[in-house]
């Protein structure tokens, strides 16, 4: 299926702009440039609060939302930001984590982990299992109920999302009341997943792109078959939480993202899978801005507040 109209006509907008590639750029400017995006403004939220989480031997900072409404106490959702291990951060990712908030009802913690290329795999991962832990540790301060807590991120960040998950269960705690993985990047970009080929340029994020984000957080391609670069290879999905995963179906990242679900769901995992046709990687910042993103943003939205009987 082609894109959706109003997607494609983005796009052309944004092609028309004429920005070089990323593999023409060093990890510095291809920052400074996703930092000045323009992005629209998220949902209005309660409060909002910048906090320091310890990990690696230092601290990481991390960004509270929480929501409107009655309750001392209510869930959590740990983001985790996308960028390719490389780009963006708690600004760029700021409307996601306000929309889940004020949507959900529950209170987002946004990870800022530490970045590839000044920081490579697994530093990432560390940080991340890092922080969900101590959310859970210090989920009172933080008006949290740890009995319902919920990973999520989207394209790298649904990546140490799933690997945090993994980690989780094979490392012990906390208990995870679900995962959201929105289009991640979950396999080697070796492995050949046709829509690598189908998708390669011209609907936003290219096979380019990603073979550029793969060579600043894992040099060694011998390392980025390891299930905590590529959750995909992990030996058995069975025993993680129950998971909301969602493809866009204009996305290189698509086919590695659908066959994580598969295993999902032969593993005998509780599974809430769809693929959104038309749409393109990076969709679920547009929400509130595009129209043809609001049934994926949503369906996000209702799967959490199942998980968390709202």
């Amino acid at each position: 299926m082609p894109l959706h109209p109003e997607i494609a006509a983005d796009l052309a907008a944004a092609a028309a702009r004429g920005e070089p590639p990323l593999k023409e750029l060093s990890a510095q400017a291809a920052r400074a440039r996703a930092e000045a995006e323009q992005r629209v403004a998220g949902a209005p939220v309660k409060a909002v609060e910048t906090i320091s989480i310890p990990a690696g031997g230092g601290t990481i900072a991390a960004r509270v939302y929480r929501p409107f409404g009655e309750g001392e106490v209510l869930p959590g959702i740990v983001y985790i930001h996308g960028g390719g291990w490389v780009l963006c951060s708690l600004d760029t990712h700021d409307n996601v984590c306000r929309n889940l908030c004020a949507s959900v009802g529950a209170v987002v913690v946004s990870i800022d982990y530490r970045m590839a290329p000044e920081h490579r795999f697994p530093v990432a991962s560390d940080d991340c299992l890092a922080a969900v832990r101590w959310v859970a540790a210090h989920a009172k301060a933080l008006g949290v109920d740890p009995a319902k807590l919920i990973v999520g991120g989207d394209s790298a960040g649904g990546n140490l999302a799933a690997v945090t998950a993994l980690r989780i269960r094979d490392e012990g705690g906390p208990a995870l009341s679900g995962q959201m993985l929105i289009y991640p990047v979950t396999d080697d970009i070796a492995a050949g997943h046709p829509s690598y080929t189908e998708f390669a340029d011209g609907f936003g994020l290219t096979a380019d792109d990603m073979a550029w984000f793969w060579d600043h957080y894992v040099p060694n391609p011998a390392g980025r078959v390891h299930p905590h670069a590529s959750p995909l290879r992990a030996e058995s999905l069975a025993g993680l939480p129950p998971t909301v995963l969602l493809t866009a179906g204009c996305d290189v990242l698509r086919d590695e993202g659908e066959a994580y679900a598969g295993r999902l769901a032969a593993a005998g995992v509780t599974l809430d899978f769809r693929r959104y046709e038309g749409l393109h990687h990076g969709c679920a910042g547009d929400y509130g801005r595009l129209r043809a993103v609001t049934p994926f943003f949503e369906h996000l939205v209702t799967w959490a507040r199942a998980i968390f009987r709202l």
